[in-house]
């Protein structure tokens, strides 16, 4: 389909369309998740300070000394949480925006490092910060009460699906064949 806006070479759809996607609802998300945080700041502080006091978990006493029970601490963890949530969101919605420009005018490669650097910061607070930390650190699996691993778990893997996506090779645009000229079909 070619018309004056748009030549084979600015894909409408395919790996492109579903990265911009995929880019564009871990932005929602995690702009939810922090705007939630910051105007309902109680609930999720309550959840922080129970994980890092280990206070609901199994006590047992050779990993009790591991509990932060400072407020003071615990505080400033969760806020430094909602500090990375909202610099995570910013530069995904950066992304998605230019996955937007890139599927009207053609070029991905800014799109594309820009959605990875805000997916990797969804990777590092998930991954690292609930399941590694919270999770094992701070024996977060212990606690009926005060367990997001789950959630946890659902976030990493829907950044994970979309850090794949946007890395496939037909993502960034056409494929090029081997003399440089563009494959034939729709760039997938």
């Amino acid at each position: 389909m070619t018309d004056r806006h748009h030549t084979d070479s600015t894909p409408r759809t395919g790996l492109p369309l579903a990265a911009a996607v995929l880019t564009g609802t871990v932005a929602l998300y995690v702009s939810l998740v922090a705007f939630g945080n910051i105007t309902d700041f109680d609930t999720n502080q309550q959840f922080v300070r129970h994980v890092l006091a280990m206070d609901t978990t199994f006590k047992d006493p050779d990993l009790m000394w591991r509990a932060l029970t400072s407020p003071g601490l615990q505080d400033t963890a969760y806020l430094a949480i909602i500090a990375w949530e909202t610099v995570a969101a910013a530069v995904l919605l950066a992304g998605t925006a230019l996955w937007a420009v890139g599927l009207r005018r053609g070029g991905f490669a800014r799109a594309r490092h820009v959605s990875t650097l805000g997916l990797l910061m969804v990777v590092l607070l998930f991954g690292v910060g609930f399941l590694a930390i919270g999770g094992e650190w701070f024996s977060m699996w212990q606690s009926k009460n005060w367990n997001g691993l789950e959630a946890a778990t659902r976030n990493l893997t829907v950044a994970g699906i979309a850090l794949v996506v946007i890395h496939l090779p037909g993502a960034a645009g056409k494929p090029k064949g081997g003399n440089g000229e563009p494959k034939g079909g729709d760039g997938e």
